[in-house]
């Protein structure tokens, strides 16, 4: 067994990362259906330790230690997205994709609970194997399942690891095929270019077409970052400590939203906001190559068949929602295809699958502002909040 510390874990996931990127050229047809390599990647290595495992051996022991680093930092990035100057200007498309995702993530819990009932398990099973996990992800799930234990779920907090990690999984390959059958029988392309004023307003948002190469400007921008980031633990302690549930990267999100407008107001910092959200996405493309290739992927094999069921049903759910009705309120054009493409990503996984699915959208077809200027608000951040009351609901239904 190779046991990896902290910096050999991460220089791991580089080379699996540019694995990835092998097969991406060695297989064009998954290159065609926006796969990102760090889900390959990733998902090469989970499947090689899954086969050692059936034959007793374990290949890797990861510290995956900087693992949530990365993650609050590539969230912290989105929060430096959220200008209130373009929010006004998509304030109707967040809110209506609000609504569908809330929408969604109470069908996810009627699904779960009907494959729940179908094996004779607990109905909140099948809230767990729902908006739980998919919707709100590996911490939403261990989060609540304290809860789930006291309704009289038994191992919930097992079921959340291995339903979130199956969700991730499927959320990172089905949501560039989604989008990219969409932008194809459409026939959709970027207007960005066409659009002056738009592109001019979000240059250097995400995704940045080009960052600075000055060294200061990088350096401001990854201080100002890990200062958010110290400041946004604080504020997360102080809510968890209130009795408020949200993910460990809320209170960084939140202070990067703050300082962004801030200094959109004041012009003190003269932040490069292209600068930022570079820094992001490198911190995104290893949090999900760690995330991935960690899964342990024998675990899920303890409620197999209730697994597979749901997860084939949400899938089909997911799909069908982006297909219609979501493509159709959210613009019929070509920011609506690959917003739904993160929609899926977040929906079935996280944020970070969404934001992989529609840089890869976009770094082949061309740019789309409003995608990602609306989705991320919606998966990383407000979904959070809805996904817990309608959680709580179920709980106190079910329990």
């Amino acid at each position: 067994m190779f046991t990896l510390n902290e910096i050999q874990t991460v220089a791991f996931a580089g080379l699996t990362l540019f694995a990835g990127f092998g097969v991406l050229r060695l297989w064009p047809v998954l290159n065609r259906y926006s796969i990102p390599a760090p889900v390959i990647g990733g998902l090469l290595v989970a499947l090689a330790c899954l086969f050692a495992h059936r034959f007793g051996t374990t290949l890797f022991s990861f510290d995956v230690g900087l693992q949530t680093p990365l993650m609050i930092a590539f969230f912290t990035s989105i929060g430096f997205s959220a200008s209130l100057s373009l929010l006004k200007r998509s304030g109707g498309p967040v809110v209506i994709l609000l609504g569908m995702a809330a929408l969604l993530a109470i069908l996810q819990n009627v699904v779960g609970i009907s494959v729940a009932k179908l094996f004779g398990l607990h109905p909140l099973f099948g809230v767990i194997v729902g908006a739980t996990t998919l919707a709100g992800g590996p911490s939403t799930g261990l989060a609540f399942a304290p809860a789930f234990e006291q309704a009289g779920v038994a191992g919930a907090a097992s079921i959340a690891i291995a339903s979130a990690m199956a969700g991730i999984v499927c959320g990172g390959l089905l949501g560039g095929p989604v989008a990219t059958w969409l932008l194809r029988h459409h026939r959709l392309v970027s207007f960005t270019m066409a659009d002056t004023s738009l592109a001019t307003a979000t240059l250097g948002e995400l995704p940045p077409t080009r960052v600075e190469s000055s060294t200061d400007v990088v350096l401001k921008a990854l201080v100002v970052i890990l200062s958010s980031m110290w400041v946004g633990s604080a504020l997360s302690d102080h809510l968890t400590a209130a009795g408020v549930v949200l993910p460990p990267y809320i209170g960084a999100m939140i202070i990067g939203a703050v300082v962004r407008n801030i200094d959109d107001g004041t012009g003190w910092l003269k932040l490069s906001h292209a600068a930022i959200a570079r820094i992001g996405q490198v911190s995104l493309t290893f949090f999900l190559v760690l995330a991935l290739m960690n899964l342990k992927l024998w675990q899920l094999s303890g409620l197999l068949f209730p697994l597979l069921l749901n997860m084939a049903l949400q899938i089909l759910l997911v799909a069908a929602f982006c297909f219609w009705p979501l493509f159709k309120v959210m613009g019929r054009d070509y920011d609506s295809a690959v917003m739904c493409g993160g929609f899926v990503g977040f929906m079935l996984g996280i944020t970070a699958n969404a934001m992989a699915v529609m840089l890869a959208l976009v770094e082949r077809y061309g740019p789309a502002p409003r995608a990602f200027l609306v989705a991320p608000l919606v998966g990383a951040f407000f979904i959070d909040f809805s996904n817990a009351i309608i959680i709580t609901v179920f709980i106190n239904a079910f329990r």
